[in-house]
């Protein structure tokens, strides 16, 4: 049985939803998003109470596969349009910088060429700090209606230059831990 499928979901006040047979619409102060659920599962919403409920259809193997799952995504989609998802990211590196040029994020990490990303549909990029110094990171923050691609466009970015072992260096979350190691020892040979 799927403990998180069982839950139901509090609707805020400020957020709109709509309930179709094949997904849910839910409209917020920050957007719309929209969510298809598979044919073994069905949603009810009950306006008084601001719940969504979802249900399984039968008991079959598919349908407790899915069950928490789309739940979870449908959580995700109401959170998302009310408040935000929210992704800070870390620049270590002397020398390294980070600049929003319109819709593009341009990051200088090392390499003889700037690494450019094209911003996706309904995410923003907020700069706090655009140069990197020493033990003083470049900071920076992406933000979105959805969770899935807010994630999935931090993560893009951090693969550019992942934190490195020895020295610190790289594109981190705020907050990681990097594992540092110990480099070459001087033997001192006579």
């Amino acid at each position: 049985m799927s403990r998180i499928g069982l839950q139901a979901i509090a609707v805020p006040e400020t957020v709109e939803v709509t309930v179709r047979d094949s997904g849910v619409k839910v409209k917020g102060k920050l957007g719309e998003l929209e969510h298809q659920v598979p044919p073994v599962l069905e949603l009810d919403y009950e306006e008084g109470s601001r719940q969504i409920v979802v249900r399984r259809k039968n008991d079959g193997r598919q349908a407790r596969a899915l069950h928490g799952l789309h739940r979870s995504l449908i959580a995700n989609h109401v959170e998302g349009v009310s408040e935000g998802f929210v992704k800070k990211l870390e620049l270590y590196g002397t020398g390294y910088s980070v600049d929003l040029r319109g819709k593009t994020l341009v990051l200088q990490v090392g390499f003889c060429h700037e690494v450019k990303f094209e911003l996706p549909e309904n995410i923003e990029v907020e700069i706090e700090q655009s140069n990197a110094q020493q033990d003083n990171p470049a900071k920076f923050t992406v933000k979105g209606l959805d969770k899935q691609r807010v994630g999935q466009f931090a993560a893009t970015v951090r693969a550019v230059r992942p934190p490195e072992p020895y020295k610190g260096k790289g594109v981190r979350y705020a907050g990681e831990y990097v594992r540092r190691k110990e480099g070459k020892a001087f033997t001192g040979l006579q």
